[in-house]
């Protein structure tokens, strides 16, 4: 059994006092925490939750445990920073989770941005999924990412929210890239290709609702989430996607009328810190930028305290 994982799972139900609050939080199913939470439980010999009520409730020992259970999980993750640092000869790393699809120039700017404001930390990219994201960073894999809207993870902070609408790719000999501009209704029912449900799960279920109230009922939904793979069902024939503007020999892109659809993406994390302060920073401001993208005025955002301080790009 990996003692300090199964440690920090307990702490946060312990702080959330609400299993399937803390599986949210924490970015599982509640099952699974459940039988963590028993395991760890029966390593120790110890009840450390009454569930005889409808509250979840610290047992006596729970109490005795959670204050040491923080200190080994701070300690841990201290020592993993200590580490890191040694690694990189001295210099601390920043573990960050960026979409798949966040295009080669965009991360290169992202990466160029950050070394000229925080040369002595070494920022780590992994390609990750909003839910994949969401798991490593309530599990302290992660210490920062940027992920896609509507999330929902109660443990996790968001900087600035910006926002994209989104265009659709054509094949070129499609009788609707004769037009400037096209109505998502006027997409019928040709099928669409579309970001993974299981790694994009609140994105995935807006964009196919907006699509219905829009008039547009795709035939069937493919799952793409390698670029290539998507833009190789347009050039096909097979599919229609949505992503930013775009020139692909045999591609049309065309902007939607009314821009019905809004891709929103911001940074996250679960524990700030001045470095990722900065990253939340550079990130927005690369993404407004490269990826002509600009502020939700709808959506509200925490900002990290430490310092004053997206569809994606292609």
């Amino acid at each position: 059994m990996d003692l300090v994982r199964h440690l920090y799972y307990f702490t946060v139900v312990a702080e959330e006092l609400h299993f399937g609050h803390a599986a949210a939080r924490l970015g599982m199913a509640q099952p699974p925490l459940s039988q963590r939470i028993k395991r760890l439980e029966e390593e120790l010999g110890v009840r450390l939750f009454d569930r005889s009520g409808r509250q979840v409730r610290l047992t006596e020992p729970g109490r005795i445990l959670l204050v040491e259970a923080r200190e080994i999980v701070a300690r841990v993750d201290r020592v993993r920073e200590l580490m890191a640092r040694a690694a990189g000869d001295g210099a601390a790393s920043l573990r960050v989770g960026v979409p798949p699809d966040l295009g080669g120039a965009a991360i290169a700017a992202l990466l160029a941005a950050f070394r000229d404001a925080r040369p002595e930390v070494r920022p780590a990219l992994t390609e990750m999924c909003t839910a994949d994201q969401v798991r490593a960073l309530a599990e302290g894999n992660l210490d920062g990412g940027l992920v896609r809207h509507p999330v929902t993870a109660p443990g996790l902070q968001f900087g600035p929210v910006l926002v994209q609408h989104p265009g659709v790719l054509l094949p070129e000999g499609d009788p609707l890239a004769a037009f400037s501009s096209v109505h998502l209704a006027d997409l019928g029912t040709r099928h669409l290709v579309l970001f993974p449900r299981d790694g994009e799960p609140g994105l995935h279920e807006e964009t196919l609702a907006e699509c219905r109230r829009h008039g547009f009922v795709p035939a069937e939904v493919h799952q793409g989430q390698n670029p290539q793979f998507t833009l190789g069902l347009v050039l096909s024939g097979t599919a229609v996607a949505f992503g930013p503007r775009t020139e692909q020999p045999g591609v049309a892109w065309r902007p939607l009328v009314g821009d019905p659809l809004a891709w929103r993406v911001s940074a996250a994390w679960q524990r700030p810190g001045d470095a990722l302060a900065e990253f939340c920073e550079v990130a927005a401001r690369v993404l407004r930028e490269n990826g002509g993208m600009v502020d939700d005025g709808v959506a509200r955002t925490r900002r990290i305290t430490p310092r004053p301080a997206s569809g994606l790009l292609s």
